[in-house]
């Protein structure tokens, strides 16, 4: 039997969107607000799930508490209360788009699975706006 399990996360971060090969003024005009050089933060709500087969003798894909600690660890004290720009390697060579931050967690955490375990990430940066990366 194949299922789907989702453990939710919660974390704050700042970024600023800016390239350094534009003007100003068009990265004012393609980033707007999100370019200003004080930088400003979210309230990241993160959904990870994983897919596979259930374990017959535990009824699991995964224990949830064994995927709430990983996504803590490596995931929530990597980036909580960061500004994204200044305090994480992860995004000294690209911009922290919601759609890069989606893929650095999912290549941050698949490495942590099963190899017959599905990934998908989706990353609600507000209430409107989310990305998503994964396996599906």
């Amino acid at each position: 039997m194949i299922a789907t399990i989702c453990r939710k996360a919660h974390f704050n971060a700042a970024h600023r969107l800016h390239n350094p090969k534009w003007s100003d003024e068009k990265n004012m005009k393609v980033f707007g607000k999100c370019n200003s050089p004080h930088y400003h933060g979210h309230n990241f709500d993160l959904e990870v799930r994983i897919r596979g087969e259930v374990n017959p003798e535990t009824g699991f894909v995964m224990d949830l508490a064994v995927l709430g600690k990983l996504i803590k660890e490596e995931v929530e004290d990597r980036f909580d209360h960061k500004n994204l720009n200044e305090d994480c390697p992860e995004f000294e060579d690209i911009l922290p788009s919601t759609e890069y931050f989606v893929k650095i967690i999912y290549d941050i955490l698949k490495p942590e699975l099963d190899v017959s375990q599905l990934l998908q990430i989706t990353l609600h940066e507000t209430q409107k706006n989310s990305a998503e990366y994964g396996d599906w």
